[in-house]
């Protein structure tokens, strides 16, 4: 799947046709569908990962889960978050940033695997 499948489909899951993303992320007529031939740029990739809540990663196909949200260098869904949270929601700031950057540690060895 391409790049501009991936963001059709999910847009469409979204409710936003091409041209209302264009409209809504100030992009030129045409310009998301233009990618069906070129690479966009990676300021609009992360403009319409943004407006669909999802990673770069999914829209380029290096992910399959489109809910996972771009966070920091590594995608994190939605579960893992509520994991990071659950183990100690009194935690500080700074701590929960320690549990998240190990669950996304926990992430990349199993992707190795």
């Amino acid at each position: 799947m391409t790049v501009f499948d991936r963001i059709k489909e999910l847009g469409k899951r979204r409710g936003y046709n091409i041209s209302q993303m264009e409209t809504k992320l100030g992009l030129g007529t045409n310009s998301i569908y233009n990618w069906k031939k070129r690479t966009p740029t990676a300021d609009n990739l992360a403009k319409v990962a943004k407006l669909l809540h999802t990673s770069t990663d999914y829209l380029l196909g290096l992910s399959d889960d489109p809910d996972a949200v771009q966070n920091g260098n590594n995608d994190m869904t939605k579960n893992q978050k509520l994991i990071a949270h659950s183990i100690d929601p009194d935690v500080t700031d700074e701590e929960r940033e320690i549990i998240i950057g190990m669950v996304k540690e926990a992430m990349k060895f199993r992707r190795r695997l």
